[in-house]
Parts: C-alpha cells; structure tokens; sequence
C-alpha cells in the first residue's frame, strides 16, 4: 500500500510539472500587428550653426520721384550802384508859344486815348491777356512743372494767378475753356505744411474757395500743387507733373 501510495504521488507531481512546463512554453509567433498612430513630435533640436553670408543681391528699381521741396524765400534787395555823372547840358529852349502848346497837348490827350483802346484790344485779341480793375493774367502755353512755372511768373514780376473771390475765378475758367485747354496750374499749394493750402505769395486761403467734390485728396500722398479745370473746380495734383499755367500781375507794377 505505501508502494502504491508514493506511486499516485509522483505520478500526481508529475502531471502537476507537466501541466506548468506546459503553460509557460512559448507558444507560435502571432501574425504581425497593424502600423500604429505616430508619436508625439519630438523636442525641437538644437539650432544649427550659421551658414555663410548670401551672395549680393540684385539692384533695386529706381523709386518714385520724391516731393518738391517749398518754394525759398525771397532774397534780400540789393545795394544801389553808384550814382551816374551828370549828363550834358542840353540846348536852349524856345520861347513859349502856349496857345499852340495846348492845342498840341489836346490832340495828344485824344491819341493817347485812342491807343489805350487799341493797346486793351491787342492785349485780349492778340497777346490773349485777361484784364480786371487790378490785375492782368496771362495764360502760357509752355508745359512746366509747379516750381518752375512759379519762376516763370516770378522772373516776369508776377507769380502764379491767386483766385481769391468769385469773380478773378470765373475769369480764369473763361480765359482756360476759350483757348480750349482743360486745366492749368494755380497758385496754390501745402508744400509746406500737409493740409494748409496757400496762396504763391504765402497768404492763407480765408473764406474762398472752388474744391471739386472729394477734393482735395492727396492721392498717393503726393499731391501738394493745385491745379484748375475748365469748370472753374480745383483739384490738388503733384507738383513734377507738366501743365500750362495761368500768370498774375498788379497793374500798378506792370
């Protein structure tokens, strides 16, 4: 019976051995598994060292023109030159004849009369000027820039027309649309000061003025020159562009 009984027990351990050898063994490899999602980003490496310098790169195009600078003050006068020697004396005069001497200076009164209306007609017909009580303009067909338009009418005594009422503008709108033109320069500008328009001989614009609708608008930031259409509106334009121009005097300096 003890034979028998230490017989079941070894045959029970060793089953109980097989059994553990059994569930431990590797089995077969699996069939491979599906690619999984990727992982998070990585952290940023170090910066890497600085490359050479770039060859030289082309040169750019030329910009735009930039703005005329304002319009210098006027110079101080000059010295007077020395004084002249007298000149000779002249000849004796004649004894008076004042009957004949008056009747001379009447005739002349008439004829100078006469070429005053013949000089005012020139003047409009021929030399094509514009005349009120005070002042005379002269259109100029010569295509300028702003500045160089100014010392046109500088250079002449005169300067830019300054239309500063209803009437001297109205003027200057008949004088554009008869010689068939569409604009000119005025003299009024903000050269100096974005904003402040005033007049060539600096004085500020008051009450008066013709402003087309939405103008001005300093388009482009550039526009700082003023110029006048046919209709007799203003409109404010840059000042390197060319156009024909209106000049205006004092009659009493011309």
């Amino acid at each position: 019976i003890r034979s028998h009984v230490l017989l079941f027990f070894s045959l029970e351990r060793m089953t109980f051995l097989s059994l553990l050898l059994t569930e431990n063994s590797p089995g077969e490899a699996g069939e491979k598994g599906e690619k999984g999602a990727p992982g998070r980003p990585g952290r940023v490496g170090p910066p890497g060292e600085k490359g050479e310098m770039g060859d030289k790169g082309q040169k750019g195009s030329i910009g735009r023109h930039g703005k005329i600078g304002p319009i210098g003050s006027k110079g101080e006068k000059g010295d007077n030159g020395d004084i002249g020697p007298p000149g000779p004396n002249g000849d004796p005069g004649i004894p008076c004849e004042c009957s004949q001497l008056r009747k001379a200076i009447g005739e002349m009164d008439i004829q100078v009369a006469q070429l005053m209306t013949e000089l005012k007609f020139i003047k409009n017909a021929v030399a094509g000027v514009r005349e009120t009580d005070n002042k005379i303009y002269l259109l100029v067909k010569e295509e300028k820039r702003y500045k160089e338009a100014q010392l046109y009418c500088h250079g002449r005594g005169g300067t830019l027309s300054m239309p500063k009422d209803e009437t001297a503008n109205n003027l200057i709108a008949s004088y554009i649309n008869q010689a068939g033109l569409t604009r000119v320069f005025i003299g009024i500008n903000d050269l100096e000061k974005e904003g402040n328009f005033v007049y060539s001989d600096r004085s500020p614009m008051q009450t008066f003025n013709k402003w087309r609708s939405g103008e001005p608008n300093n388009a482009y930031d550039e526009e700082d020159c003023v110029e006048m259409v046919a209709s007799g509106g203003w409109n404010d334009v840059a000042c390197h562009i060319t156009m024909y121009f209106v000049c205006e005097f004092d009659k009493e300096n011309v």
